[in-house]
Order: C-alpha cells, then sequence, then structure tokens
C-alpha cells in the first residue's frame, strides 16, 4: 500500500509519507512540499493535523521507538541489574543502526533544550536500572551522573558506529561496542564482592552512601526526616558518595 492510497485516512498516509522520506534522505529530505505530495494531501492538512512540521516529525519519531521502547521496558521484567544494563545499550546501539535517519533526527538534531516524550521514557528506564544497581551496593558514583555518563557514551558509540555503516566501513569497528560497554560499566560498577585489597574504606563507603540516597530517592512520602533534613543528609550523602567529606580519604 502506497502512501497516497486514498482509502487511508490522510494523517496516516501524512506519517507514512514522513517516515518513508526520513529513512530515504533524512531530515532535510522531510518538507511541506514533499510530503504532501508524496501522501497526496494539501499542506494545509499537515498544519491541521499536526500543528507544524515539528509535530509531524515528533509523531514520526514516536512512533518509530514505540518497538524499542517495548523492547526496553520488556528487558526490565527481571534480572540482575548489570546484565539488563548491558542488554540496554545493545539494544540501543541496534535500535540506532536499524534506524540511522530517525536516530540522528531524535539524538543529534534535537530542538534546543527539549526532548520528545519517548526519549525521555527511555532514559527514565536507564535512571530505573541505574538505580536498581546503586540500591545493590555496587554503584560508585551518583545514580545521575552514571546515567549520563551511559547515555552520553552510548550515544557517540551508536553515531560512529552510523557513520561507519552508510560509509561501508562497519567491519573496522568490531567490538567498538563492546569494548566501550565493558569499559564504562567497569569504571561505574563494583563487582559483587570486590578483592578486599581493592574494596578500601572509602571505596565502600562512597558505594554505601550512594546505596542509600538511591533508597532514600525512591521512599518518596515514606522519607522520615523533615524537608530540611532530608536536604542536609541529601548533600552528606552526595559528599560522601564523591569521596568530598572532609576525612573520608583513608
Amino acid at each position: 500500500m502506497t502512501a497516497t492510497d486514498t482509502t487511508v485516512q490522510p494523517r496516516e498516509r501524512i506519517l507514512r509519507a514522513a517516515a518513508d522520506l526520513l529513512a530515504e534522505g533524512g531530515r532535510e529530505a522531510v518538507s511541506t512540499r514533499s510530503v504532501s505530495a508524496a501522501a497526496g494531501v494539501q499542506a494545509q492538512t499537515i498544519y491541521r493535523q499536526f500543528g507544524d512540521m515539528q509535530g509531524l516529525l515528533d509523531e514520526v519519531a514516536r512512533r518509530g521507538l514505540a518497538a524499542y521502547l517495548a523492547d526496553k521496558q520488556a528487558n526490565l521484567a527481571s534480572g540482575d541489574p548489570v546484565e539488563q544494563l548491558r542488554r540496554g545499550w545493545d539494544l540501543h546501539v541496534a535500535f540506532g543502526l536499524a534506524n540511522p535517519a530517525l536516530y540522528r533526527l531524535l539524538y543529534t538534531d534535537p530542538r534546543p533544550g527539549e526532548g520528545s516524550a519517548a526519549m525521555n521514557e527511555a532514559y527514565d528506564i536507564l535512571l530505573h536500572l541505574v538505580t536498581r544497581v546503586a540500591e545493590a551496593g555496587r554503584l560508585r558514583m551518583d545514580v545521575e551522573a552514571a546515567a549520563a555518563m551511559i547515555q552520553a557514551t552510548g550515544i557517540g558509540v551508536t553515531v560512529t558506529l552510523i557513520g561507519a555503516q552508510q560509509a561501508g566501513r562497519l567491519a573496522d569497528h568490531e567490538g567498538l561496542s563492546e569494548n566501550t560497554r565493558e569499559a564504562v560499566l567497569t569504571a561505574l560498577i563494583a563487582d559483587a564482592e570486590p578483592p578486599a585489597a581493592e574494596d578500601t574504606r572509602a571505596a565502600r563507603g562512597a558505594r554505601h552512601a550512594v546505596a542509600l540516597k538511591a533508597l532514600l530517592d525512591e521512599a518518596d512520602n515514606d522519607r522520615p526526616f523533615t524537608p530540611a533534613e532530608q536536604l542536609l543528609l541529601t548533600e552528606w550523602l552526595t559528599r560522601l558518595a564523591s569521596g568530598t567529606a572532609s576525612g573520608s580519604a583513608g
């Protein structure tokens, strides 16, 4: 069925046309004129259905991410959170390689200061996994900082691989994703039972501070502290987690 099949509702024809144009020619190929021609509608129909072209692109992105987010949610079902982080990384890279134009639209050409609801959902899943690692006492730094590091490096690796794929040189980067993933996880996550020689008092204290902060953040309305006490405790735990508290070295 083509985008201009008149048995399909105009909104659906517009979405199919925009998705096809994006996949074939990237963001630059998706214009009011090209979408109108491919969908067999007038430009006013696009604006009536989606507000503007950015609204159309947002909906195309939401649809494109739907299956990916379903896989990410399924990854949360059970298992070791560190292994889930590995699978989540691999899902992210695989999605980018399978949908290069959509990936670039989402991660390298977003609107300034804004992220789509679907992207925010993907990041929330990552935060959830990192929080589980922290609650197990295995995270070496604050949850938000660790999640930001995983996201930034994952995006960088994926964009690099997309470029190599389009240049026909993907084989030149064999192992890049896996090696980078393991380097990042090694930097962020301690073994379940670190060797005694490597598990210093400061390192243990930092991990436990991260774990307690994550558990308190999850407690929401069950916190046994006043707002001022909670703020002070959070500051102390953050300092302990980063090793900046007085006398934390040693």
